[in-house]
């Protein structure tokens, strides 16, 4: 069995119950074979950015997971499917977005996955969520960059 890799995960949703469903979500995150949620940021409403609908809720998880990555991306997107989501068109409104930000240390690129994720550093709904769990990936560049893009804390949810 391989051994345990730390990973980050991006979590959004702008339709429905949104807060609701990146709560559940991450409970489904945990559940996942072979991995654990080994921390969670602060729950972020942030306007849609270089896409449309009504504000996003968004977070990261921290998981150490077995699985490869590709099989991460797999059971992410299957995720994604239980919640409904389309792809209609690039940057549509969402019922849930994963993103997988961070694997390891591993760096790859291929049609299908690039990792560390292309654009986690131009978008505030991650930096400031990946922040809170790992300071030392975001930088006073990062924070430059994502400046003037709107986002805000939203109190914690009752247990």
């Amino acid at each position: 069995m391989r051994d345990p890799v730390t990973a980050y995960v991006a979590l959004g949703a702008n339709l429905g119950d949104a807060l609701q469903t990146v709560l559940h979500a991450l409970d489904a995150l945990a559940m996942l074979p072979g991995t654990r949620v080994t921390g969670r940021s602060r729950l972020y409403r942030t306007a849609p950015y270089e896409a449309q609908g009504p504000d996003f809720i968004n977070a990261v998880a921290q998981i150490e997971t077995r699985l490869s990555a590709p099989a991460l991306l797999d059971a992410l997107q299957a995720l994604e499917q239980l919640a409904g989501r389309q792809r209609p068109y690039v940057n549509a409104p969402r019922t849930l977005d994963l993103d997988l930000l961070i694997y390891g240390q591993a760096s790859m690129s291929s049609p299908r996955l690039t990792l560390p994720h292309p654009r986690w550093h131009e978008r505030a709904f991650v930096l400031r969520p990946l922040a809170d769990l790992a300071p030392g990936w975001v930088t006073a560049e990062d924070w430059a960059r994502v400046a003037d893009q709107t986002i805000g804390v939203l109190p914690e949810p009752p247990p």
